[in-house]
């Protein structure tokens, strides 16, 4: 399954080649050109009925993790993390470590060891490491070097009400989407873009929309889903099983009223069930791609995925069937010029 080789793929930001690699294997054979940049952004394009507005869809390759900085005497790990992650979730998490995927186990000082004003606060990044069972820093040495990516070791599962259970939903979940609209969709050019380093500053995606200089732009997301019971309504920023989520704001980008609008009503005529994203929080590749040279109309759709920036982030397969019903209808639209 796609989404399974894609979340279980190692990519944390600025070593995506294992998922670049996968992206270009199914979508090679499905378009009219295909490049790498030197940054490593993959730009491929569909030919099709010519539009006079040149359309985008991103999905960002990367994913959070961490890098090694340092080997201790007794062959423990020092690291840092790669993007935003919360310390909190990372005690016990077991790791893979390099090109060689070396099994890692992330440590600390047991509970029972720790002071009572420690158990009040997180453990600081300082205060962990990363066990390989190495039994000192010579053999540690020839398994792993400073500077290694590390990236969660976690299985995709699915349980429950079709959810799915993965690491990297952000945004493995918008590449996955991409890829099948690009192998399945028929005479309609767009330009489908895949692009690097998103998590630690949208790297790509500024030299990516400098290249293709799109009028219309959709980046897809795995964006933030955040439910508690009597939690107010409008202080959740998306909910599992309610649909595809279309931003307002965030961070990096005012998104085009008249484009989102447009795109809400594309979603009620075909009975595509949607919401928004209720948050300003956070940002995306629009943040850069907006503003490009003359600058790009863009809109954010994302599919909710609960425990976001974690081994363990969750999501619906309905949210992700609905926004991919609602992005062919987009498309179909663009096909008849009406976007």
């Amino acid at each position: 399954m796609l989404l399974k080789r894609l979340t279980e793929a190692a990519g944390v930001s600025g070593n995506e080649k294992e998922v670049r690699d996968i992206i270009i294997e199914e979508i090679k054979d499905h378009v009219d050109e295909l490049i790498v940049d030197r940054l490593g952004n993959v730009i491929a394009y569909k030919k099709g009925k010519e539009d006079s507005k040149k359309l985008m869809i991103t999905a960002h390759m990367d994913e959070v993790g961490l890098m090694i900085t340092d080997i201790d005497n007794e062959g423990l790990l020092k690291f840092t993390t790669v993007g935003g992650i919360d310390k909190r979730i990372l005690v016990s998490k077991p790791v893979l470590i390099g090109k060689n995927k070396i099994l890692g186990v992330i440590g600390a000082k047991p509970i029972h060891l720790q002071k009572r004003e420690e158990w009040q606060r997180a453990l600081n990044i300082d205060q962990l490491y990363i066990d390989i069972g190495a039994k000192n820093k010579e053999e540690a040495e020839r398994l792993v070097n400073i500077g290694d990516y590390v990236s969660f070791d976690s299985q995709y599962i699915e349980f429950g009400d079709d959810l799915i259970k993965a690491k990297a939903l952000d945004n493995r979940v918008g590449c996955s989407l991409l890829i099948e609209l690009i192998k399945e969709t028929k005479d309609i050019g767009f330009y489908g873009v895949f692009t690097v380093m998103e998590e630690i500053g949208l790297v790509g995606a500024g030299p990516a929309a400098y290249r293709v200089d799109p009028d219309i732009s959709i980046i897809l997301e795995g964006t933030l889903c955040y439910e508690l019971p009597n939690m107010d309504e409008h202080l959740v920023p998306t909910s599992l099983n309610k649909g595809p989520a279309i931003s307002i704001m965030d961070r990096t980008t005012l998104y085009d009223r008249e484009f989102r609008d447009r795109i809400k009503k594309i979603a009620e005529k075909n009975n595509i069930p949607y919401q928004y994203r209720k948050t300003s929080m956070g940002g995306n590749d629009s943040g850069r791609i907006h503003t490009t040279k003359e600058g790009s109309i863009t809109t954010a759709i994302s599919v909710p995925c609960r425990n976001i920036h974690s081994p363990t982030s969750v999501m619906s397969k309905k949210d992700y069937k609905n926004t991919y019903n609602l992005l062919m209808a987009i498309l179909s639209e663009y096909k008849k010029g009406e976007l």
